[in-house]
């Protein structure tokens, strides 16, 4: 049983409720190719409350990774307002975009992007070395990270003594490390098999249940059926944006 979301009144300049933690009003991003002007995000509107776990769909082409890429602050928009915990980030210059990068948002990629020749702690531990934490506490952080996703015995292991699954919770832990607002994942069963895959899922619920906001990017059905929410997306505008029964 699905249902549409009922969005709150929002208008220009106004700054969002407390447990309203994304907000985009008429998101826009535009592309220009030669003398071709490509709309990859068209006026998208939407609100993401405090420990919504949110999937975001669509077909190649949709908008879903322009959307990603705008709500993890690593493009800015050519239209429209993106507010980020009660923060108006769609009009920050690039060093304020990479502070609320690495202080407010937790990557999750398909390809893991870890380090091949550095252990799962120090892996871990890279977030808080950029953000200028001591050594004691940065180790104890990155080792509490790594046992929130049943990896304390991994701890010393480099990515080729691991499984895919345990590279992507290595991936994960890191993600987490800093304490993020949002967890943002884009395809992050993508490489794995389905098995391993759901096993993936399961450690976003656990993280969900723990009072974590997931914003979850996938073209798989039975992947966002993981969510409590799914936003689909379809030639750069918002198709659909429903409310779902979890699978668990």
């Amino acid at each position: 049983m699905s249902e549409p979301v009922r969005h709150m009144d929002f208008s220009t300049g106004d700054v969002p409720q407390p447990d309203i933690i994304i907000l985009t009003h008429k998101l826009s991003r535009d592309y220009t190719l030669g003398s071709e002007v490509v709309h990859a995000l068209c006026e998208v509107t939407l609100q993401v409350r405090r420990n919504e776990f949110t999937a975001i769909m669509g077909p190649s082409g949709s908008g879903k990774s322009t959307l990603m890429n705008l709500i993890g602050c690593l493009d800015t928009p050519t239209g429209g307002e993106y507010w980020l915990n009660g923060q108006k980030v769609s009009e920050l210059d690039d060093d304020e975009l990479a502070r609320i990068r690495n202080k407010e948002i937790g990557f999750v990629f398909q390809t893991f992007n870890l380090l091949p020749r550095a252990s799962s702690l120090h892996n871990v531990e890279l977030p808080l070395i950029y953000a200028g934490i001591s050594g004691k506490a940065r180790k104890e952080q990155a080792a509490n990270a790594l046992e929130s996703v049943g990896l304390g015995d991994r701890m010393s292991h480099r990515p080729n003594e691991l499984s895919g699954g345990q590279r992507q919770r290595v991936a994960i832990a890191r993600a987490l490390v800093n304490r993020p607002s949002i967890l943002l994942a884009d395809e992050p069963t993508g490489n794995l098999d389905s098995r391993t895959g759901s096993e993936i899922m399961e450690v976003f619920e656990q993280l969900h249940d723990t009072g974590q906001t997931i914003l979850l990017i996938t073209h798989e059905p039975h992947i966002a059926q993981h969510a409590g929410r799914q936003i689909h997306l379809l030639d750069g505008r918002v198709e659909q944006d429903i409310i779902t029964e979890r699978v668990r």
